[in-house]
């Protein structure tokens, strides 16, 4: 009764949808306020009626119902009740209707809190974002039912994938769609301009908290991703480029383009059509991410389904939505010319060099994952682009963006004098390349890496120091009432800079030793000691395992024991390494676990990996520096206070 009463929901839900789309476009057209007003009730009502639907949905898997037929593929009564939740978007369909529940989530979040916008702009904008959701909803209602009853139910289910089973990945995905869902906000609001023929200041402002709200997800998600990358996959990296991690990092590079473009606006208005193309990209290659995800066309781990009927329904969804606005913003473009000047020298040009970087980037990753298969169509040839090409294609870029970051946020507006800005700066420069010299000195090899990203790092959390201390004008006692919004960007680009140089020095200083070891057997490598104790089976509560029990000693004092895995579910038939990590501030060591050999022992990969969690503090204080910002008074101040019917 309840699994048909969802559904009638997402019925319902599609054809509100549908009306929160239409009436409200139509009421701003002919200046219809009641009718404006519906898309504020329809936000609400979509909200309200997906939520619903989701609820029903997980109390299906929490309740082990086997009569639907995505429970029964994608859950099992042993799992832990973590990962029977987790399986409500562990699977293509759960996760779309999470992406849907999502994209109502922030519609209600504008209808809300958007009471402040200009009543033309807030209809159009909810009614942008109701058509998108229609979109969804048809494509859920139509090809991805997640209520789909099965007429035999079975006495057990499938169980969800294995490498799916970690308390990293239950919460990756859920901060993944806030961030990609995010962005239709930017690009409901880019459509809405658009439809107005209308940026200035006030929209900068508005646009930019639902930017960083997004960026903040993204990042963190990334992260969970690649942290668990790190810990469960037993490779012992924490990045390999593949499509769908390419597929998250896109968007996040172009929101974080739109995020310094949105300022320009906001303080200048100039790069107005430029900040409204970076919107509807943004939320484009969001799209393009759930089609690669989700088409098959593109191998990756991390795909849901290889059905190419779905993955037409979401290209057609990518073409009409993004075509269109690229459609409407060829046709306004001569409305958002921009006649304010400012010289080579400014902070206006430091945020188009960003703009510009940071777009080249995502181009670059975007022409290596999709290559592979442009390659196979056009000149029918197989062939993969690897680790090797986006290392040397895309680290240049982030190379010069972190370079010219401490500059631009020092530079004034309008003009500047170099000299006079660098002067500040000196002081950052010199220590940055104080440690990297030190780095080459104590260094065992010769490469750049390692002190290149070092002085990359610290250049850049000086940098911010510098640009926080300057902003308090040397005073001490300032610091505490500058705006949050200013701490905000120094801690997200310090966060920056302690990323590049973990992962510089993770490459380049790492350590690496594979052997057979023997049980008792103790064996030295990069300046540590490693004994492998024991190695027993062990029963879990859904799968069988071998652990290895490894002591790691600092000289002749043994640390706490680590424990090496390799895992066995009988139900999916699956296995899955667990690496042993005895984490540390300065090196994490790093022990996988491998096949018993024939002439007795286990085969045993051994890392010491210099600055490992550095990778993920710095996302860690990226997201705080976005947080920050996001909490800043003046976003929360209404922009539009000449709010216009």
């Amino acid at each position: 009764m309840w699994i048909e009463t969802a559904h009638f929901g997402l019925t319902l839900a599609f054809f509100l949808a549908v009306l929160g789309c239409v009436v409200p476009l139509m009421g701003a057209s002919l200046a219809r306020r009641t009718w404006m007003e519906l898309g504020a009730v329809a936000a609400l009502g979509q909200a309200a009626l997906v939520l619903f639907a989701f609820g029903v949905l997980t109390q299906a898997f929490v309740t082990s119902d086997f009569s639907l037929r995505i429970v029964a593929v994608n859950s099992h009564t042993l799992k832990p009740m973590l990962y029977k939740v987790a399986g409500v978007w562990g699977n293509h369909e759960g996760s779309l209707l999470l992406w849907v529940l999502i994209l109502t989530a922030f519609a209600a979040a504008v209808a809300l809190l958007g009471r402040a916008l200009p009543t033309t702009l807030r209809a159009r904008v909810l009614g942008v974002q109701s058509a998108v959701t229609a979109a969804f909803l048809a494509f859920i209602l139509w090809t991805s039912n997640p209520f789909e009853r099965l007429p035999v139910p079975p006495f057990d289910g499938a169980g969800l994938n294995p490498l799916l089973q970690d308390p990293g990945l239950a919460f990756h995905p859920p901060f993944l769609y806030l961030g990609y869902v995010g962005l239709s906000v930017t690009f409901s609001f880019a459509v809405a301009a658009l439809l107005e023929a209308r940026v200035d200041a006030a929209w900068g402002r508005w646009v930019r908290p639902w930017t960083l709200a997004a960026w903040l997800f993204l990042t963190i998600g990334i992260a969970l991703g690649s942290w668990w990358a790190y810990y469960e996959l037993g490779w012992g990296g924490f990045w390999f480029w593949d499509p769908v991690e390419n597929a998250s990092f896109m968007p996040w590079l172009i929101a974080a383009a739109l995020l310094h473009s949105s300022i320009v606006v906001e303080k200048r208005e100039l790069l107005k059509a430029w900040t409204i193309l970076l919107a509807i990209l943004a939320f484009g290659f969001s799209l393009v991410g759930t089609f690669i995800v989700r088409s098959g066309v593109l191998t990756s781990v991390h795909a849901f389904a290889n059905d190419p009927e779905r993955g037409v329904w979401i290209l057609i969804i990518l073409c009409a939505f993004v075509g269109g606005a690229l459609v409407l913003f060829a046709w306004r473009a001569s409305a958002l010319e921009t006649r304010g000047v400012f010289s080579l020298v400014s902070r206006e040009s430091a945020l188009v060099a960003n703009n510009v970087l940071l777009a080249v980037s995502c181009f670059v990753v975007f022409v290596g994952t999709i290559w592979p298969l442009v390659a196979e169509m056009i000149f029918d040839r197989r062939l993969s682009v690897g680790p090797p090409f986006f290392d040397a294609a895309f680290t240049p870029f982030m190379v010069a963006l972190a370079v010219i970051l401490p500059v631009g946020s020092a530079i004034p507006w309008k003009r500047a004098t170099l000299g006079k800005t660098m002067r500040r700066l000196v002081p950052a420069l010199v220590l940055a390349l104080a440690f990297m010299g030190l780095a080459w000195s104590i260094q065992t090899n010769n490469s750049l890496l390692g002190p290149i990203g070092l002085a990359l790092g610290v250049w850049l959390v000086a940098g911010a120091a510098t640009e926080v201390f300057t902003r308090a004008a040397g005073r001490w006692s300032r610091l505490t009432r500058l705006p949050l919004a200013d701490w905000g960007k120094a801690t997200a680009h310090a966060g920056l800079g302690i990323t590049i140089f973990a992962v510089a020095a993770l490459t380049a200083w790492e350590v690496e030793d594979v052997r057979v070891m023997q049980i008792g057997e103790r064996v030295s490598f990069g300046g540590i000691g490693l004994e492998l104790r024991s190695v027993e089976n062990v029963q879990g509560p859904n799968f069988l395992s071998e652990k290895a029990t490894f002591v790691v000693f600092d000289g002749a004092n043994p640390r706490a024991p680590i424990f090496a895995e390799k895992r066995f579910y009988p139900v999916a038939g699956m296995p899955t390494t667990e690496a042993a990590i005895f984490n540390g501030v300065m090196r994490d060591i790093y022990v996988v676990i491998g096949d018993a050999q024939a002439g007795g022992g286990w085969a045993v990969r051994s890392f010491i990996k210099p600055f490992a969690n550095w990778i993920w503090a710095g996302a860690i204080i990226m997201a705080l520096g976005a947080l920050l910002s996001l909490l800043d008074r003046r976003h929360r101040v209404a922009a539009g206070a000449g709010r216009k019917p």
